[in-house]
């Protein structure tokens, strides 16, 4: 097993979320159900996938009988955009704080020589947006891991 396809994201509110992500980021989304009572949604993004569901119905579906306990805060889990150039991590940013992300640690020069910051979605999930001048992509901009 060598390979990610999905990454699901349980969301509090549905359709805040795809304004967020669809509205104001600009991802290709396809939504399952009525737009505004929807099931869950895909993104029609470049390699690996993500999905929204609903945080309760996605607790049940991992179990019904026990569920997981919701919690607020950070998991320790982070996404990431990988960017071409410094002005794109920053172009990034503009879109998302536009969207109405919460701008946790401007784009700066870090400690590994990139170029980096985060933001939290409505969700509270946070994103990275980061360059990296050594980094290479495949014909999918996929970050190429050597």
């Amino acid at each position: 097993m060598n390979r990610l396809n999905l990454i699901t994201l349980g969301v509090k509110d549905l359709v805040e979320s795809i304004q967020f992500y669809r509205d104001g980021l600009g991802f290709d989304v396809v939504v399952y159900g009525d737009e505004t009572n929807p099931d869950f949604v895909f993104f029609n993004n470049g390699g690996s996938k993500i999905s929204l569901f609903q945080m309760d119905e996605l607790a049940k579906d991992i179990n019904a009988e026990e569920p997981p306990v919701i919690t607020e805060g950070f998991g320790g889990i982070t996404l990431a955009y990988n960017g071409k150039s410094k002005e794109e991590v920053d172009e990034v940013f503009a879109l998302a704080e536009k969207a109405g992300a919460k701008i946790v640690k401007h784009p700066q020069t870090v400690f590994w020589g990139g170029y980096s910051g985060y933001f939290q979605d409505p969700n509270g999930f946070y994103w990275e947006a980061a360059y990296g001048e050594m980094w290479e992509f495949d014909e999918n901009d996929m970050l190429i891991i050597k």
